[in-house]
C-alpha cells in the first residue's frame, strides 16, 4: 500500500458522515434519448460505477430526458468529480453499446440536492415514481422547484435547455 492509501485509511478510521445527495442531469439538448428497452442496463452500469467508488446507490429512474439519482455519498471523493465520472464512463458505454442512432451526450451540468436521513424514503418514493410524476409537472418547472426549495441561488441562462 501506497502511503497516501495508509495516511487515508487513517484518516477515515475515525470519519462517521451520513450524505444523502440527489443527483439530476439531463440528456444533451434535452433529447428524449433514454428507452425503455435499455434503461435498466444503464441503471445497472451507473450502479456499478457508483459502488465501485464506494458510494451507496438508494434510488435511480430516468425519463427519456433526464435522470435522478439518489446516493449515499463516502467522503472520500468530491462530488464533481463522482458526476464526471459517472456521465463520462456511461456516455462511453451508451454509445459503445450503440443505444442512440446518433452520438449520446449528457447534457453539461447537474443538479445535486442534499436529504436528511428522515427525508430518504419520501425521496426514494419519489425518484420511482417519475412518470406519474411528470404527467402533472413539466422536468424544467420541477427542477426550478426544486432549486427553489433548496434555497440555491441560479442564473435562468444556466439552467437545462427547454426541450424545443
Amino acid at each position: 500500500m501506497g502511503i497516501e492509501i495508509l495516511y487515508l485509511i487513517y484518516l477515515m478510521a475515525n470519519t462517521y458522515t451520513q450524505i444523502h445527495i440527489q443527483l439530476v442531469f439531463a440528456v444533451q439538448n434535452r433529447a428524449s434519448l433514454i428507452k425503455d428497452s435499455w434503461k435498466d442496463e444503464m441503471y445497472k452500469y451507473m450502479t456499478g460505477i457508483i459502488q465501485n467508488k464506494d458510494h451507496k446507490m438508494l434510488q435511480i429512474n430516468s425519463m427519456p430526458d433526464h435522470i435522478h439519482i439518489l446516493i449515499g455519498l463516502r467522503p472520500t471523493q468530491a462530488l464533481a468529480e463522482l458526476v464526471k465520472v459517472v456521465k463520462q464512463e456511461s456516455t462511453n458505454w451508451i454509445n459503445d453499446q450503440k443505444f442512440t442512432p446518433k452520438k449520446f451526450n449528457w447534457q453539461e451540468g447537474y443538479g445535486a440536492f442534499s436529504y436528511t436521513k428522515s427525508d430518504v424514503p419520501r425521496v426514494i418514493k419519489y425518484i420511482q415514481n417519475q412518470e406519474n410524476h411528470h404527467r402533472e409537472i413539466k422536468f424544467l418547472d420541477e427542477y426550478v422547484e426544486m432549486l427553489r426549495v433548496h434555497e440555491i441561488e441560479y442564473d435562468e441562462k444556466y439552467l437545462f435547455k427547454p426541450i424545443e
